[in-house]
């Protein structure tokens, strides 16, 4: 005869199945909720699936715990640094930008552009990556712009605030030990999608050479708007044609005279992969240089996070691009 369960196995089972129940409740699901197929609204996607596409929160929950840590570390690099030089861009009061200055004459600059859903995030939050770039004799720099909800939904005024940014850089590269010949660029996510409209600037109207930038590390960004549009983004960007049309670097790649690298990863929502995967092929196809960095399991804050790494995908790419060993 079996013996009965003694009460320590019971209580040990009932604290398991206690633990197990909690732990599937907290889990949550990656990817759009339960629901019934509506309509295909673009490619596959019915409504929910293709908003759920362009909210990182939903493949990523803990994104803005993510951002956080990347702010503390950002403090962190500034008590290596010190505080960057705050310096006036433009009339509008957000028209500034951070210089962390390297040591040395005629360093190479690179010009970070962040993200945030071009609504959310600052300049002041993404120091981080500045160690990386000032202990290698370059020169780092986050111009801060207007979130897209304060200028009436209008990506136009975020595209020009960062291409006049660009172009103080330039203007002012000698005044601070900087080579305006040697100009890299970056952006992550919406500020991915701002470096990319950036490559397809006419310099000229600025009174600038064709070649003002030289390089440019695309992470996780966005190069077509034609399915931005028609999600729920729209609530807070305004997208007409024309804007659809002009700021899509995608339809503009005769304009792209520079090396690009494109970094993704594999863990992101499946429209920020496919994005880079389109945006990356069409270049190759036409001839222009281009590298594709697919980041195994990475969700969408990592692949910006490695920029401060010098052994890091992003890093390890924007130091080689400048001929930078780590």
């Amino acid at each position: 005869m079996t013996d009965a369960p003694s009460r320590r196995t019971m209580i040990l089972t009932a604290a398991g199945a206690a633990c197990a129940g909690v732990a599937a409740a907290q889990e949550k699901v990656l990817g759009p909720p339960p629901h019934k197929k509506g309509p295909k609204v673009f490619l596959d996607y019915d409504q929910v699936e293709l908003d759920a596409a362009y909210d990182q929160t939903v493949y990523e929950p803990d994104i803005d715990q993510f951002a956080d840590r990347l702010k503390a570390d950002s403090d962190v690099v500034r008590q290596h640094l010190g505080n960057p030089q705050r310096i006036t861009y433009g009339k509008r009061e957000k028209e500034k930008l951070d210089l962390y200055k390297a040591r040395g004459p005629n360093a190479p600059i690179f010009i970070f552009i962040h993200g945030g859903r071009w609504r959310v995030a600052d300049a002041h939050g993404y120091g981080f990556p500045a160690e990386n770039f000032v202990r290698h004799g370059v020169h780092y720099v986050a111009p801060d712009f207007d979130w897209v909800q304060d200028v009436g939904g209008d990506l136009g005024v975020l595209v020009s605030q960062v291409r006049h940014a660009i172009a103080w850089v330039y203007k002012n590269a000698a005044s601070f030990g900087g080579d305006k010949n040697k100009i890299y660029i970056s952006g992550h996510s919406s500020g991915g999608h701002l470096a990319g409209v950036v490559l397809t600037t006419p310099w000229k109207d600025l009174g600038l050479p064709e070649d003002t930038v030289k390089g440019a590390v695309l992470l996780s960004g966005i190069y077509d708007l034609k399915a931005v549009r028609i999600s729920n983004r729209s609530s807070y960007v305004k997208i007409d044609d024309a804007a659809e049309n002009a700021y899509s670097p995608q339809r503009h790649i005769d304009k792209l005279h520079v090396p690009i690298v494109v970094m993704y990863g594999t863990n992101e929502t499946p429209e920020f992969q496919r994005q880079s995967r389109e945006f990356a092929a069409a270049v190759k196809a036409a001839g222009k240089p281009i590298e594709i960095i697919v980041a195994q399991k990475y969700v969408h804050m990592e692949s910006v996070e490695s920029l401060a790494n010098p052994y890091g995908l992003a890093g390890a790419a924007a130091l080689k691009m400048m001929g930078i060993a780590p």
